[in-house]
């Protein structure tokens, strides 16, 4: 018998379901009830599920929030954002674009192969990471990135985020910045908002540091 999955849980659609995550966080932490005035209203950032969000993540692995804009832009420019396009395209186009050897592999194996996006609706938060990873190229972080722009899960945190890692130092005053499994561990505390705590890191860090941390 096929194992019944449950269904995913809350979605972050609007600017108030942001505004709900962001009242909670500040009513159990006196850190983010301080900080959480001069953030909001935090950014959506939501964007259609399907191929484009997820090169747009795939885009952003490792470099700059500037350096994947600017390539994301040279895309859309070339056409380079739909998958048909990008299994006609050479490689010399695609280099063209700023795209290295590893990603233009990758996202030509994804619009290859086209995930089942509309089945990863419906699939809780650690089923459709899991589905994600198996894909060419999508790491943990990648599938997180996904999952909480593009799906709009609201508890969802990639703890391996430098920009969140940075924040969550300055914000909580700590030492050192916390590694990928100490800030996941510190997210245990704002479920069932990680997601919303997410964003609330990256505005931190974009005032703070005057630049953003997330595309």
């Amino acid at each position: 018998m096929a194992e019944l999955l449950q269904p995913p849980g809350r979605i972050i659609e609007t600017e108030a379901d942001l505004a709900e995550g962001a009242a909670w966080l500040a009513g159990i932490c006196p850190v983010w009830a301080r900080v959480m005035p001069d953030l909001s209203p935090l950014p959506l950032r939501r964007r259609p599920d399907g191929f484009e969000a997820i090169a747009g993540a795939i885009v952003a692995q490792q470099i700059s929030v500037a350096a994947a804009t600017s390539i994301w832009a040279r895309m859309e420019h070339a056409g380079l954002t739909l998958p048909d396009r990008i299994a006609q395209a050479s490689d010399d186009d695609m280099r063209a674009v700023g795209l290295s050897r590893p990603k233009i592999r990758y996202l030509r194996a994804i619009a290859e192969t086209q995930p089942d996006w509309g089945r990863l609706r419906e699939l809780p938060d650690k089923d459709a990471i899991a589905a994600l990873v198996a894909l060419p190229g999508i790491g943990q972080w990648t599938a997180e990135i996904y999952l909480k722009f593009a799906l709009g899960r609201a508890d969802v945190f990639a703890a391996g985020d430098l920009a969140l890692q940075e924040a969550a130092k300055l914000l909580y005053g700590l030492d050192a910045r916390p590694s990928p499994a100490e800030l996941r561990q510190m997210a245990e505390a704002w479920r069932p908002w990680r997601a919303v705590a997410a964003r609330g890191l990256w505005a931190y860090y974009r005032q703070i540091k005057g630049r953003e941390g997330i595309r």
